[in-house]
């Protein structure tokens, strides 16, 4: 037995912060180690097999002195320790006996001079693949061809057995919170839920890939179940209270590793540096071998960082820490990248969290009978993801004095005449009003009638109603609007955008037939219907004091329109741009319109006024001037874009039609920083965490923003970090540009949906909470009442649903 220890230094990250994996040993197992032997390990200790037929426990801290059990006659196959904390168990399974070891009282008596000894608990079972403990220590699932059996972990005793996989099993796994619940994977490409108490299926899912799942795991905190396959596939699922399962997420460790070497190399050119090329490499296969929840980061300041589910998964090539909540990948410690390392290729993984907030992984090489242990520093893993461009939506200095938002309009003076003379001319009536002469209206027959019923006016009280719901708060405990409350058919036409007033008593709707149309927030009585666009309407907007709206429409043109007047006090085309206007708002308070079209951005100022000349009715005295204006230097269209109008903000997100998401800096007139290839498909809708008046939250909580694309559902993305914090894609989206929104109280997300349903999210989670059901076509718009807990739907076919909370 050869025995190595070495230091292994991971190379430099793109933030100039370094990787520390430490091989703490490496040893050389005989010639009879079975290169796809399942290994074990735990915090405190690691399992390795000696020649086939003996275990060497190892502490992971003093590896001078290993402890040397045996008792098997045939080759061990598998090994795993317990879950509990003491006393520490190992079990170990070959052809002849599935025997369970405690480690403390095998120590003492190999210390007493007397030879360590464990429980038989089977024997002749068949060749065991896998072992796995419940949480309690008290029973252990054993995999042996197609069947699973379930033993006493105290006495040789066979439970149960289950058979139900028409191909061999690769693994078994106790359900943490449900201590009868047991999830099997299998050869046959599906995995299944068991129902221990009565042995039979609870449920089982349908065939998920063309390779074998290989591997399971539960997370707690989120109730989910993830399983891996051999091609490199990876299924998060919600296991529901009837223990039916729900599809929350598929990863792709082949894409998700090129999506991150691509933001690598980017934001490398964008430091200066050069990285290496991965061009001519070649490409292997990323098989699911074993996973492992990462420990939480103690050490960092970032809050996210603390909460956030990374889950380690070891493959052939390498380790991978996944994100789990955005589905994109934290690193990737290949062992190409550790030249010292003495595996090169891995056969089987154990992983286990150890001491001081680190892993501890054992490893065995697949063309040799090499293992090594290995340790990784989840700090500097922590503290390298922390890094981040540090932006905040909210402004740290005023204004530069060259910055276009200093920029102002003059306003027009209305032109007097001037009159030859030196007496101006006066009126004869010096009142607005003249009192009637009374000759043609009806004689008084009644001189006097005393008011005998004098009651206090209903306009007071109604003003009263009025100031007490502007100052009623938005209920931040509500419960989701999910109860169907009304619904209209407006039109035949798409619903393409929908926005609620500031104040959430009306409601603009945005037409594919041209039009926009305004109503009551409670979808009744006739709504004011707004024509003169020729194509349909891609966006609408309030003003922040609610005078004053603006619609945007795929005929190139912009118009904006006093609240109460039907004909519009601007209208921005005649060819003035080449594209259609996307994103069209008020910005800066209402001091600016914001909107982009084809690769410009455009910030112009404006001065709507209404007055007309009496006798020049055909004149308006409304005027726009350009403030700013900002062209990509790529060739690519702006497809999205959103920016703060309740407050001050320099801050303007901006989507490409490359998939990319710019943060351009109106003060500075640039972009700050720029994140590639941020979804698969072109953005084509953003909308940022803005609240209400009516709602109240945390500082940090504006800094996040929703960006929706086709076929890549919605991403919850933190402008401080610049990091795409969570994913949501339980609902459909194919080819529709359904949009998505944020509740006032920021607790809530809703997104459209190609299924005729709109789906409601917890932030917090990435399984849907709600299915909004019983929409007559594709949910394209959804929007919440910045004043009560409501939720608006716009389908394809042209319908509103109303949907209000139960609490």
């Amino acid at each position: 037995m050869h025995t190595s220890y070495s230091l292994i230094k991971k190379k430099q990250l793109s933030n100039s912060e370094e990787l520390m994996m430490i091989e703490k040993l490496s040893l050389t197992c005989g010639n009879r180690l079975r290169s796809l032997c399942l290994l074990a390990c735990c915090p405190a200790y690691c399992g390795i097999p000696l020649h086939g037929k003996e275990i060497l426990v190892y502490n992971n801290v003093d590896t001078e002195q290993p402890l040397l059990l045996t008792g098997h006659h045939g080759e061990i196959g598998a090994m795993t320790f317990g879950k509990g904390g003491r006393p520490v168990l190992l079990c170990s399974a070959s052809a002849d006996y599935v025997i369970v070891w405690d480690i403390e009282r095998c120590q003492k008596r190999v210390k007493d001079g007397k030879v360590a000894a464990g429980v038989v608990i089977g024997t002749s079972l068949g060749e065991v693949v896998y072992l796995s403990f419940c949480f309690s220590d008290e029973r252990v699932a054993v995999c042996s061809g197609a069947s699973v059996y379930i033993l006493s972990s105290k006495r040789q005793e066979v439970i149960s057995t289950l058979t139900g996989h028409v191909g061999p099993v690769a693994s078994a796994e106790f359900c943490p919170w449900k201590e009868n619940i047991l999830i099997t994977t299998s050869e046959d490409r599906t995995f299944n839920v068991w129902d221990l108490t009565t042995g039979a299926v609870c449920y089982q899912s349908f065939v998920l890939s063309a390779s074998p799942l290989l591997s399971a795991f539960f997370l707690e905190e989120t109730r989910h179940l993830i399983t891996g396959s051999a091609d490199g596939q990876v299924w998060c699922f919600s296991l529901q209270d009837d223990h039916k399962c729900q599809l929350v997420t598929k990863m792709d460790l082949e894409k998700m590793e090129k999506r991150h070497q691509m933001h690598r190399e980017s934001v490398s050119h964008q430091a200066g540096s050069v990285e290496q090329s991965t061009v001519g490499e070649v490409e292997t296969a990323k098989p699911v071998l074993r996973m492992a929840l990462c420990s939480s980061f103690t050490g960092t300041n970032n809050e996210h960082e603390k909460d956030s589910s990374w889950l380690c998964i070891g493959s052939s090539d390498g380790l991978y820490v996944v994100d789990l909540a955005s589905s994109e990948l934290v690193t990737a410690l290949r062992f190409k990248d550790f030249p010292n390392l003495s595996v090169t290729v891995a056969g089987s993984w154990s992983i286990s969290p150890g001491l001081d907030n680190s892993m501890v992984f054992v490893v065995s090489s697949l063309f040799d009978q090499t293992v090594a242990l290995l340790e990784l520093d989840l700090c500097d893993l922590g503290r390298s993801r922390a890094c981040g461009e540090g932006f905040s939506v909210f402004p740290s200095s005023p204004p530069l004095l060259e910055s276009p938002l200093n920029a102002q309009l003059k306003k027009k003076e209305p032109n007097l005449l001037k009159k030859k003379g030196g007496m101006k001319e006066q009126p004869l009536v010096f009142h607005s009003k003249v009192k009637s002469s009374g000759y043609t209206s009806a004689p008084r027959k009644i001189l006097f009638s005393p008011k005998t019923n004098n009651q206090r006016k209903p306009s007071s009280k109604k003003a009263e109603t009025n100031m007490g719901s502007l100052l009623r708060e938005y209920p931040a405990d509500s419960a989701a609007p999910t109860t169907p409350h009304t619904h209209l058919s407006i039109s035949d036409k798409p619903v393409y955008c929908l926005q609620y007033s500031g104040d959430g008593k009306q409601i603009l709707c945005g037409l594919g037939d041209s039009t926009v149309v305004l109503y009551k927030s409670s979808l009744t009585g006739n709504p004011a219907v707004y024509t003169g666009h020729d194509k349909s309407v891609s966006s609408v907007s309030w003003s922040l004091n609610r005078q004053w709206w603006l619609s945007a429409s795929e005929d190139q043109s912009l118009r904006i329109w006093a609240n109460g007047s039907s004909d519009p006090a601007i209208i921005m085309g005649d060819g003035l741009f080449s594209k259609p206007i996307r994103g069209a708002q008020f910005y800066y308070l209402d001091k600016f319109l914001l909107f982009a079209s084809g690769p410009s951005l455009y910030l112009y100022l404006y001065n709507v006024d209404t007055t007309q000349d009496d006798i020049k009715r055909y004149q308006h005295r409304s005027s726009v001037k350009l403030a700013s204006s900002f062209t990509t230097t790529l060739p690519r269209d702006i497809t999205a874009l959103s920016a703060v109008n309740d407050f001050f903000s320099h801050i303007v997100l901006l989507c490409g039609s490359d998939r990319s998401i710019q943060v351009f800096d109106m003060n500075k007139n640039t972009v700050a920083s720029q994140l590639p290839d941020a979804h698969s498909r072109a953005v084509h809708h953003i909308t940022q965490n803005k609240g209400s008046m009516f709602s109240t939250q945390a500082p940090d909580s504006y800094n996040l923003f929703l960006t929706s694309a086709v076929t890549d559902g919605v991403k919850i993305w933190d402008l401080r970090t610049l990091r795409c914090v969570r994913r949501y894609e339980n609902h459909l989206n194919r080819c529709h540009p359904c949009s998505s929104a944020i509740s006032p109280c920021g607790r809530y997300i809703a997104s459209g949906s190609e299924d005729n349903c709109a789906y409601v999210y917890d932030v917090r989670s990435s399984s849907y909470l709600h299915k909004l059901q019983k929409h007559s076509d594709t949910v394209l718009s959804v929007t919440f009442n910045p004043a009560t807990p409501q939720l608006l739907t716009g389908t394809l076919d042209g319908k509103l649903r109303l949907f209000e909370s139960t609490l």
